[in-house]
């Protein structure tokens, strides 16, 4: 039967009462389940016994609704999901992170991810995260014995709401043969990456009114130490701009960020477009359709590909993100500020760019001469831990300040030519074109209101300013608030 898609205005939503039990004890929920979408697109999920939908085959009359339905934008999308472990808690947490795994003929990580995970987090950030896997293999044995194995590891987080294990059946899904061979890639490959564009919608769908915030991470991902924290801190230093996807890696489909407003749409668009190109490609176009044009992509990164073989025919697979770290806290805070310099600027590398901590953004100025400065005026006095400037590029080494020295400065003061510190004291020398100093609240008396590097020495090399990192005593107590 061929597949129907139809344009929708708007959708009703459905409730199902659920029963399930998990780890021994049988626990019967009145549980209404309503995800509101900004568009009116509404997701239900109905539970079922985990005996049942392990050991026996799902009964093609008690799963009246097809892939079609799921299309049919006219009607309601109707998703009944397999609970196998865990139920959701009816608190909003901070943060999902969502996890899709199948079958491997080589190697199985999902265990080692999801305790990575948990042992990177602190006993306060564990109680914002919630971690959802998505069982998508449809070999119902294998995904018994998964199960078994995720229970006996990690039976307190079950029990503490922290993880869920699901499974959407195979009856939703649409026909994976005589699909398009786009970029002519074989037929097995068109299948397998149509099928993951699939099980990451069901995935997205029922992670959408579970937090604030939602994480997509791979199923064979190392985490960097307290990655929560730092991506609160990247979260809000970004309050009041528009984005839509931010990066904490750079490889595939891991660690990347989401509001959770903006799940059912994606979900629509990989169901709508599944058979058209690889998830990754898509996530780009669905970014630049929704008007964030540019990657926004942090360092360090905060997830490392760590298997050796893919969920695809077991190739082997060991990219590596390089921009990884093992210890994520490090991330700086830069607080507030407005930057500018008397620097002649190329093109759109401009001041902003260097103090900004997106990967890929940097300042260039043309040669500087002595007396020309490149300043930061915070939107109020802060108290600096540590500060870290670096110059230069892997491309253009010789592009680094060859001669400078970095100010601190207070008592700002309303001019013609904008906010200044009218008093500065210096901390010391650019070396090789970096800087670098620990403990500068201990060797500064007064809250800092300007930061200031001033060249020294004319040169007749261009400058880049690739990053400016400023850390705050106060950060951490703040995002605990």
């Amino acid at each position: 039967m061929r597949l129907m898609w139809k344009a929708v205005d708007k959708m009703r939503c459905l409730r199902k009462r659920s029963v399930f039990p998990f780890l021994g004890f049988l626990v019967t929920f009145l549980l209404f389940f309503n995800l509101y979408l900004d568009d009116g697109y509404v997701l239900e999920a109905e539970k079922r016994r985990l005996g049942e939908t392990l050991i026996h085959p799902a009964n093609s009359e008690r799963y009246v609704h097809t892939f079609r339905d799921l299309s049919n934008f006219s009607g309601t999308i109707n998703v009944t999901y397999r609970y196998l472990a865990g139920v959701p808690l009816p608190r909003r947490k901070y943060l999902t992170i969502g996890l899709s795994s199948v079958k491997r003929k080589k190697g199985n990580y999902l265990l080692e991810t999801i305790k990575s995970i948990f042992d990177q987090s602190s006993y306060e950030e564990l109680k914002e995260i919630v971690v959802v896997v998505h069982l998508a293999d449809f070999d119902l044995v294998w995904c018994e014995n998964l199960v078994q194995e995720i229970t006996r590891k990690f039976a307190h987080h079950i029990i503490a709401g922290r993880l869920l294990v699901i499974q959407a059946p195979e009856e939703y899904y649409p026909s994976l043969d005589g699909l398009k061979r786009n970029y002519n890639d074989p037929e097995d490959r068109v299948r397998f990456r149509s099928k993951q564009n699939v099980d990451y919608a069901f995935l997205l769908n029922f992670c959408t009114n579970l937090s604030h915030f939602y994480m997509m991470l791979e199923d064979d991902v190392r985490c960097s130490r307290n990655f929560l924290t730092a991506l609160k801190k990247v979260i809000t230093s970004r309050e009041g701009s528009y984005w839509v996807m931010l990066e904490f890696s750079k490889l595939g489909y891991i660690g990347k960020l989401y509001h959770s407003r903006d799940l059912p749409r994606l979900a629509h668009f990989l169901l709508m477009f599944y058979q058209e190109m690889p998830c990754d490609w898509l996530l780009i176009h669905f970014r630049g359709l929704l008007a964030q044009k540019d990657v926004i992509r942090f360092k360090p990164s905060l997830f490392q590909h760590m298997g050796y073989y893919s969920s695809y025919k077991g190739a082997e697979n060991k990219l590596k993100d390089d921009d990884f770290e093992e210890d994520s806290i490090d991330i700086p805070d830069n607080p507030p500020a407005t930057i500018y310099t008397n620097i002649n600027v190329f093109e759109n590398y401009d001041a902003t760019k260097a103090y900004s901590s997106i990967a890929e953004e940097y300042f260039w100025g043309k040669p500087p001469c002595t007396g020309d400065f490149f300043v930061i005026i915070f939107n109020k006095a802060t108290k600096i831990s540590r500060i870290k400037i670096v110059t230069g590029s892997e491309d253009r080494q010789s592009d680094i300040l060859h001669h400078g020295a970095l100010e601190v400065g207070q008592k700002a003061v309303e001019t013609k030519q904008g906010r200044q510190c009218t008093s500065y004291i210096t901390l010391g020398e650019f070396k090789g074109g970096n800087f670098e100093v620990d403990n500068v609240d201990h060797k500064i008396s007064f809250d800092i209101e300007c930061v200031r590097i001033v060249i020294t020495a004319n040169q007749r090399e261009w400058l880049i300013i690739r990053t400016i990192s400023l850390w705050t005593t106060q950060a951490v107590s703040q995002l605990k608030k």
